[in-house]
Order: structure tokens, then sequence, then C-alpha cells
């Protein structure tokens, strides 16, 4: 299957439509969409995801990003920490467009409204979520 967001509509697109709204890679893409930020680490994509082993979390990461939906950045090594993390997911440019032209971003004040509700967030996971994060565009 061709999964490359640069692809014209039809069958193409249909195949991808069908490709990211697969329920575990739509639970992520929605997870970097309400993200304060929208460039959660890996270890904030896993604990969104509980009920999904680390390794499924990071195998359908990496599909997204195969299929240049979704792309990893790195905060530059003079600006890293130890204790922090230093990689973050974002949508590309590319798959923003996509998802909006098919209508997948319609909730994502509310997706967003949503995440600032969780409460029982560890001290990890807040200190992750407060970490510098790479100056882009998102």
């Amino acid at each position: 299957m061709s999964t490359d967001v640069g692809t014209p509509e039809g069958a193409n697109a249909r195949e991808l439509v069908h490709f990211v709204t697969q329920q575990t890679r739509f639970a992520l893409l929605t997870n970097i969409v309400q993200h304060p930020a929208q460039l959660p680490s890996m270890y904030e994509l896993e604990q969104l995801n509980p009920s999904v082993s680390e390794a499924t979390v990071y195998k359908h990461v990496q599909k997204l990003i195969d299929a240049g939906v979704v792309e990893s950045v790195a905060l530059p090594e003079d600006e890293r920490r130890q204790g922090n993390p230093w990689k973050f997911y974002r949508l590309t440019d590319e798959g923003r467009a996509f998802l909006a032209e098919h209508n997948l971003l319609e909730a994502e004040a509310t997706l967003q409204r949503i995440y600032e509700t969780i409460s029982d967030k560890s001290d990890k996971m807040i200190r992750y979520e407060n970490a510098p994060r790479p100056d882009v565009d998102t």
C-alpha cells in the first residue's frame, strides 16, 4: 500500500485515510494534536495510551513517520538536559494538510481542552510535558 501523503486524490488518498484512522494510529495522531506544544515525546505518547504496549506505540509512530504524516524533531544537543526528553513527534505540514482536508482535525480545540483536564499525570509526565521543546512552527 502506498502511504505517501503527497499522493493525488483517489485510491491512494482513501488508503491513507484508512491507514491514519486505524485505532492506534488515530489515537497517536490525536495525542500529538492535543499536546500543549503539539510535540509529545515517546514517553508521553506511551503514557497517554496505557492499554497499548510501548513497542506497539513505537511501531505505529514509525509507520506514521514512514507515511510522511508525522516527523520526529530533536532538541539541539547543547539544549538537552539529563532526565528530560530530547526527541519529539509532530505532524508534518503535509500530514496536517491531509488530515485537515479530510476533516480529521475538526476536534482539535476540543481535544486540547480535554488534555488540559487530565488530572492524574505522574510527576515524570508533568516534567516531560514541561521540558524544553525544539523551536519549530506547529
